[in-house]
């Protein structure tokens, strides 16, 4: 088992093509990382349970979940104490506060404010969802809309497999309708001139009256791309058509 854990740690890690050393520590995302934690910390749960906290654990990060603030903060010094002396790690005092579980986050995720606390989204999880599909949907990228819904349904497809245990689905559901407008703006941009937007619209079934009106609007693709000739023209069928996952099935 040695053997096997110390390959695990001087296997090095693959950037650009090319394997560099790893002189301490586990590469980010190593399977061994959460393991070597829960053989490490075994120790912690064990206190925790003999004190009777309620906590949650998951590899190296932890809540403790107490009745006041107070308690909290008397807790905090003793556990800090335990894992230093008795468990010789070194705790990050950069990460580690005493605060109501709906101002922290625990794996991406955090808890409503509500008599009975629901799981949402963080709110860093959901800021680095939305810069991943901005990235995903740049306006530079230079491939077909169908190429670029197949690359961002890979992503929304693993992205939903692990957000998708969220308890609050309004916040899925705006977040599917800013997803189809990301898109709408993109084909809006593909377009360019008026007169070609204009013929597109037409060809999708929207009025010619209406196709006008939004061939002319001088506002930028964002903005198009929220009005009803592209809603008309490409719809929630259309994005499924193409194989874009729903992150809430109710939309």
């Amino acid at each position: 088992m040695l053997k096997l854990i110390r390959a695990f740690l001087t296997a090095g890690e693959m950037e650009n093509g090319l394997v560099g050393t790893v002189e301490e520590g586990t590469p980010q995302g190593e399977p061994l990382s959460p393991l070597l934690s829960n053989l490490v910390l075994d120790g912690l749960d064990r206190e925790l349970e003999r004190r009777k906290h309620c906590f949650v654990r998951y590899a190296d990060d932890c809540n403790i979940y107490v009745r006041s603030r107070r308690v909290a903060e008397r807790v905090k010094r003793s556990i800090t104490g335990f894992i230093t002396r008795r468990l010789k790690l070194r705790v990050n005092e950069q990460k580690s506060a005493v605060a109501r579980p709906a101002d922290r986050k625990f794996l991406g995720f955090s808890l409503t404010r509500a008599r009975e606390p629901k799981r949402r989204i963080a709110a860093r999880s959901l800021a680095r969802f939305k810069q991943r599909v901005r990235e995903l949907t740049g306006p530079t990228r230079g491939v077909s809309i169908e190429q670029m819904t197949k690359e961002l349904s890979d992503y929304l497809r693993g992205w939903r497999g692990y957000f998708g245990f969220a308890e609050t689905p309004l916040v899925l559901e705006r977040l599917d309708q800013w997803k189809r407008q990301r898109l709408r703006s993109v084909i809006s941009r593909q377009w360019k001139r008026g007169k070609v937007r204009f013929r597109k619209l037409c060809d999708r079934g929207v009025s010619r009256n209406l196709a006008a009106t939004t061939a002319g609007n001088t506002h930028g693709p964002w903005h198009i791309a929220n009005s009803p000739a592209m809603s008309r023209a490409f719809p929630i069928a259309y994005f499924d058509s193409l194989g874009v996952p729903r992150l809430f099935a109710g939309t």
